[in-house]
């Protein structure tokens, strides 16, 4: 009986060292942290100083590049494009589990490019923000970046969260490319 017991023990101590055996090195979780920590304060800096500054303004808009670029307030209970508009639970569960995935894929995957930590932290901050918001704003993120981009053709509004969100897409798609063909 006690050589199974120990049998089992040497079984998990063996499990949670491969489990943690590659975690980030030092210099990845900086540069994680980092990215998130930035990413996720100018996010919220951003929306809440526009927000604020075009309510003192008494305007709901402000012309940056005219017929190209505006500052204006929008908010969406949706999710990209308005997909799920209203579904405030729902939509903060799917940004709860996706940050989840994110901790997860950050401390337990085992990725050799930095491109992927950089990606993983614009996820993580992207979606914190965007959260933020679906929990301290009724259920709304709040957008203020307005794009023309074809005359009378405005691009939906976004935030700061979702370019990072975009950017993050852009680079796991760089990265996988990358990866050398192993056949």
């Amino acid at each position: 009986m006690s050589v199974i017991k120990s049998e089992d023990n040497n079984d998990r101590q063996g499990f949670l060292k491969r489990c943690f055996s590659n975690t980030p090195n030092l210099r990845i979780h900086l540069v994680f942290w980092s990215i998130f920590t930035v990413g996720l304060t100018a996010d919220l800096w951003s929306k809440q100083s526009i927000f604020f500054w075009l309510s003192q303004r008494q305007t709901s808009s402000f012309i940056i590049i005219d017929g190209f670029l505006e500052f204006v307030m929008a908010e969406n209970s949706g999710a990209a494009f308005g997909i799920a508009a209203g579904q405030r639970y729902l939509l903060t569960a799917v940004s709860i589990v996706a940050l989840i995935v994110i901790f997860g894929l950050f401390f337990f995957g085992r990725h050799k490019q930095k491109l992927v930590y950089i990606a993983l932290g614009l996820f993580a901050a992207g979606i914190c923000g965007n959260l933020w918001d679906r929990l301290f704003n009724d259920g709304r993120v709040r957008d203020f970046i307005d794009v023309v981009y074809w005359p009378g053709r405005h691009w939906p509004a976004f935030n700061i969260a979702d370019s990072m969100l975009c950017v993050a897409v852009g680079l796991m798609i760089i990265s996988s490319l990358r990866v050398p063909n192993r056949y």
